[in-house]
This record gives C-alpha cells, structure tokens and sequence, in this order.
C-alpha cells in the first residue's frame, strides 16, 4: 500500500491559499486597530504638552478666582462685624434729666453700663435701643421725650458700639445683652418690675422682638426698620458696599457670618416667633429711604398677631429734620402713653 507524498487537489490548494491571505490580512487589520487604540490611551494618560498647559491655566484661574472672592468677602465682613467707633463722652452731672450710671451683668461674666434717666417712681421703664452703626448717644432726644412723661428711660451701647468693644453680631448676642438689661432694671425698686415697653432701630429693632417673644415682662413694643435674621442685614450691606454685584461675594458673606456665629445656627427668625408677641400693643414702622429694611418691617407686620399698627415715614429716624423727629418722637411717646402709662405701682 502505497502511502507516500501525494499533493493536494489543484482546488483544495487554491482554497487554502486564498484563506492563508484572508488569516493575514485579518491579523493585519486586528493588530493595526489594536495599535491605534493604545494610541489613544496613551494619549489620554499622557496629555500633550498644550492641553497640560491649558489645564494648569484653567486651575489656576479657578484657585484665583476663589482666593479673590473669599479675600473680598473677608475683608467685607471684617467692616460690616467691626464697624469704626466714635465713642461720645457725656458728663452726666451737667446732662438734663438728672441720669445715673446703671451697670448690669452679662452672661460671659462681663457687665455692661447703661443710663438710666429716671421718671415717676415706680412706672414702668422704656428701653431704648440704639441701631446698627450708631450708639446710645444717637437716641438721647426720644430719651428726653419718654422722659418728659414720667417714664422712666434706660439705654446702653450694644456690643461693638459706642463705649462697648467687640465684634457685633448684628443682634444675637445683643438680645442677651437686652435680656440683660431687662432682668437687672426689674430687681430696681423705683420701676415698675413687670411692665416694660421696647423701642428699637434695625438692630436694636431685632434684639426688641427677639426680646418681646421671650419675656412677658414686656407690654408695648414699638420698631422702626428692623429685620427678621441678623443675616438679612449681612445681605442688605454687602448690597449695599457694591461689591454684592461680584460672583459668589454675597454667598461668602453669608457663609462666613454663619461660621463665626455657629453656635447661633439654630435661633429661629423673629419672624417666626411673632405668635409669641400675641396681645402685646406693636408698631412697626418703616422708612421709605430705606426700601430694603421696609420691606422686612412691612412682612414681620403682616406676620404679627394684634394688636398692632404700622407708620409710614418719608425718612429714616436718623436722617430726619428736627421737625420731623419732633414728630415722629410724638409718635413713639403716644404709642407707650396709650398701652403702658406711667402710673405709680402700690
């Protein structure tokens, strides 16, 4: 049996040369796809030199810009959290309406002093407070009005006002510090102890609700041109600077003045606490050349249960003529007259 070399059919050679080309091309075309693909990656991992530039410049710019806003935003709170201070000095011997010192202790162990200008013994107290960027000295000329009445009249320096140092919070810790007042002014024993009436300006606006809806002591409350958050006015002077019109400058703002205030981060609004002010007489009164603060004073109004009233004024208390203080002071005086009067208490 013969079982040598025998080759294959002309056919089955063509077949299977033609397939040989087919399995190389095949090869050739996986390997060259192949090859492109890795191209890619590594292009990918290994960006070229101009796309790595383009890269470093936008982080660059990206850092930039939010080292510039914070900077900007820092350095605007600094001015709205540390105002300048011109302390007035007053010689109280020489002061109408006869006023002493009065000193009251602070929750951090500190005390603060005050003045209190003296009516009919055993009336009740008014407390004036002064507003943001201003002092107790501001407010002397209502002072004189309530006093005029035989109310009897105290007023002090919010924290960073005036003679008191610090650094404001554009009313939380000056509510304490009106709290304060309230409970050392009700140990006296000329004042009538459980009647006390609140007149208060943007800041000290707020601390007089805040006070109000915590303390029953107090029987009328009058506020020109407050707020509802401490971070309302935060927003109104950061607009006001200019600088709110930058990226992100307001939203610094804010975030930097909840940080340094945190641990005040859960002290509701004075707008939600106005059911707690039911049956004390309010007015709130707004000034039209100040829109902003207006607008909140209109909103804390309609929010307020009664009994209330609202006032409308051209200008702001600190902006106004003689005659128009005149009569805006003859304002707040009726107000306290009709719904805390000055009687004597057996």
């Amino acid at each position: 049996m013969d079982i040598g070399y025998r080759p294959y059919p002309p056919y089955q050679r063509t077949a299977g040369k033609y397939a040989n080309i087919r399995l190389v091309e095949a090869c050739s075309f996986d390997r060259g796809s192949g090859a492109d693909g890795m191209n890619i990656i590594a292009k990918i991992r290994k960006p070229s030199k101009r796309l790595s530039e383009i890269i470093t410049g936008i982080l660059v710019l990206v850092v930039f810009g939010w080292l510039s806003v914070s900077t900007v935003s820092g350095f605007l709170l600094y001015q709205i959290l540390r105002p300048a201070r011109t302390p007035a000095n007053f010689d109280l011997n020489v002061m109408m309406g006869h006023p002493t010192v009065f000193s009251f202790p602070l929750a951090d162990g500190s005390t603060r002093e005050g003045w209190f200008f003296p009516g009919l013994r055993g009336a009740p107290t008014v407390v004036v407070c002064h507003g943001y960027l201003s002092q107790r000295a501001d407010v002397l000329t209502l002072v004189t009005a309530l006093q005029d009445h035989q109310f009897n009249v105290f007023l002090f320096d919010f924290t960073g006002h005036g003679t008191s140092s610090g650094v404001t919070t554009l009313g939380y810790k000056e509510t304490a510090e009106l709290l304060a007042a309230v409970q050392a002014l009700s140990t006296r024993d000329d004042v009538d102890p459980k009647h006390f009436g609140l007149w208060g300006v943007d800041m000290g606006g707020y601390t007089a609700l805040e006070v109000a809806a915590a303390d029953r002591r107090i029987t009328a409350l009058a506020v020109d041109d407050a707020y509802s958050d401490p971070r309302d006015l935060v927003r109104i002077e950061v607009q006001k600077s200019g600088l709110g019109a930058l990226p992100l400058v307001l939203r610094f703002s804010d975030f930097g003045f909840r940080m340094i205030n945190y641990s005040f981060r859960h002290e509701p609004s004075a707008f939600m606490q106005m059911n707690r002010t039911r049956g004390i007489p309010k007015m709130f009164i707004q000034a039209v050349d100040r829109p902003a603060l207006a607008e909140q004073t209109l909103q804390l109004f309609i929010q307020a249960p009664g009994p209330k009233q609202t006032v409308r004024n051209r200008l702001s208390y600190r902006d106004m003529s003689d005659d128009d203080r005149k009569n805006y002071e003859n304002q707040i005086v009726s107000f306290f007259l009709q719904n805390v009067p000055p009687t004597p208490q057996p």
